[in-house]
């Protein structure tokens, strides 16, 4: 403060209240105090006994845990190693604690070139030509489209290649174009299907290949899909989009995946989230030993899905092709020149299925006496299901169907028949007649 004032109040306590007044001049200044040494110090003595009782009492509290539980601290440290559930193992006195080291390193890599490499020349493109037909105010136009797919090459006899796919890729085709690893292209004809597995095979006479697509293609291995583990590395490779072979890369999300379709029908697929679009149906779903486990298939699980693919597992697969390679390859008959089977028929519909509780497929009206399917015992009532193995749910599905089959074929229905108040599958033999 400065020295011409002075401050003048009452003190109490700690407390001081009062006001600033000028020094008059004749008041004599206080003097001043004198200062202290030593405080500084006196405050370091302290801490330092303070730190030393701490030190004291906690040591002592240790040692008295330490005696209380039997427990030694050191260096060393209770092994912890994986036992059965996932539970540590529980320390026990005196035992000594250490952590788990391992001697082996395990690597994931994720270049697949290679195998890609080695693989890729028994992969195919599949181009369909089909006819779409749409009713509009009571008219019905037709229109000439394309559709894509993939397709695996898994035989070759001296006469005949041997490639499997989707049924869904080869049904209602007019015409099939198959694409090498050379870029030359092929007709493929269908040897059968099999609706319900989604499985087609197809042949290309070996002798409209050139010698350059012989030497370049190979055929595919195929493995074991039982032997499949849950997060095994999986490759999808197909004519993604219908422009080109590509691969797409992923691990095995589930196995034994039931699916359900629209029909009611259920399916067990390999479940995988290597990218799986259209145009890869009837493509190789491979392991990293360039084994086909899965043909995919991009009707499972529709387009509204992102990381969820669908594969028929191959072992589920196997038999159904071999199945179908045994059959003779078929050839569409000149148009006008399809045999006759001499029926009167209308689509059940799912609608019509509901309401009236009759099976989906054609139902027989009437049959002509004498014809083909009088004389197989076919009866007015009849729902034909299946004919030749092929699933039959409209007229359209015949007739596609019989394309491929002229007058004194030999052929195998399957008719649901109302037996006993319950429609039953009843399989019939059929030569087929001349149309009239």
């Amino acid at each position: 403060m400065y020295e011409n004032e002075i401050y003048s109040g009452d003190r109490t306590g700690d407390h001081t209240t009062g006001a600033y007044q000028t020094n008059p001049g004749n008041i004599p200044k206080e003097p001043e105090k004198k200062k202290h040494s030593g405080g500084f110090g006196k405050k370091l003595l302290f801490c330092a006994c303070m730190g030393l009782c701490f030190g004291l009492f906690g040591g002592l509290g240790l040692y008295a845990v330490q005696q209380a539980t039997g427990m030694e601290f050191g260096n060393s440290a209770q092994e912890l190693s994986s036992t059965p559930g996932g539970v540590l193992p529980t320390a026990t006195p005196g035992s000594e604690v250490k952590l788990t080291t391992t001697d082996s390193t395990h690597i994931v890599t994720s270049d697949v070139s290679d195998m890609v490499e080695e693989v890729m020349p028994s992969m195919v493109s599949i181009v369909k030509d089909y006819t779409e037909t749409s009713s509009f105010w009571g008219r019905t136009y037709s229109e000439d489209r394309q559709g894509s797919g993939s397709g695996i090459i898994v035989a070759q006899s001296d006469t005949e290649l041997i490639l499997v796919t989707n049924h869904h890729v080869v049904d209602g085709a007019s015409k099939l174009t198959v694409t090498f690893i050379d870029g030359s292209t092929a007709e493929a004809q269908i040897k059968g299907s099999d609706a319900d597995m989604d499985l087609a095979v197809i042949a290309i006479p070996v002798a409209s290949l050139g010698e350059e697509t012989r030497n370049a293609i190979a055929v595919a291995r195929l493995g074991d899909s039982e032997s499949l583990r849950l997060g095994e590395q999986v490759v999808a490779i197909g004519n993604a989009l219908g422009y080109g072979q590509s691969v797409s890369g992923g691990w095995v999300s589930a196995l034994d995946r039931e699916v359900s379709f629209s029909d009611g029908s259920t399916g067990s697929f390999i479940q995988t989230d290597a990218a799986i679009n259209p145009g890869n149906s009837g493509g190789a779903l491979m392991n990293m030993n360039g084994e086909v486990i899965g043909i995919n298939s991009s009707k499972i699980g529709g387009e509204y899905v992102d990381g969820i693919g669908f594969a028929i597992p191959i072992s589920a697969a196997r038999p159904i092709i071999e199945n179908l390679m045994t059959k003779e390859t078929r050839f569409k008959v000149a148009e006008g020149e399809t045999g006759y089977m001499g029926i009167s028929l209308q689509t059940v519909t799912e609608e019509f299925s509901r309401l009236y509780g009759v099976p989906v497929g054609v139902l027989v009206l009437e049959t002509e006496e004498g014809l083909a399917a009088d004389s197989a015992g076919m009866l007015g009532g009849d729902v034909i299901i299946r004919f030749e193995g092929e699933k039959i749910t409209s007229y359209e599905d015949l007739q596609d169907v019989m394309q491929y089959y002229g007058p004194g074929s030999h052929v195998t229905l399957v008719v649901n028949r109302l037996l006993n108040g319950k429609y039953t599958d009843v399989e019939l033999q059929m030569t087929l007649g001349e149309r009239p």
